[in-house]
């Protein structure tokens, strides 16, 4: 893979998991928690054309990013809860 697909693909770069302590933990989950907020904020007002422009050629558009998140932040914070002992 060039290394133009390469940061194409991943814009902040590859996951690394790095494990962490007990206010971290808390830290991550009140990230991942105020997300919704964040998001619905962050794209109040546009338009149907600015939801559906792909973030790159090929890539996904911003609506289905959008969609895409809640599954994700779910499932981070699944992972979280499970790292800091907690049922989810």
């Amino acid at each position: 893979m060039s290394t133009e697909t390469e940061q194409l693909r991943y814009p902040v770069g590859r996951f690394r998991y790095e494990p962490s302590d007990a206010a971290e933990l808390k830290i991550q989950i009140e990230r991942i928690t105020s997300l919704p907020g964040k998001l619905r904020s962050a794209i109040a007002g546009l338009s149907d054309k600015q939801l559906d422009t792909p973030y790159r050629e090929g890539g996904w558009t911003l609506r289905q990013v959008i969609h895409h998140l809640p599954d994700s932040q779910i499932n981070a914070l699944k992972q979280e809860n499970r790292k800091a002992g907690l049922r989810s």
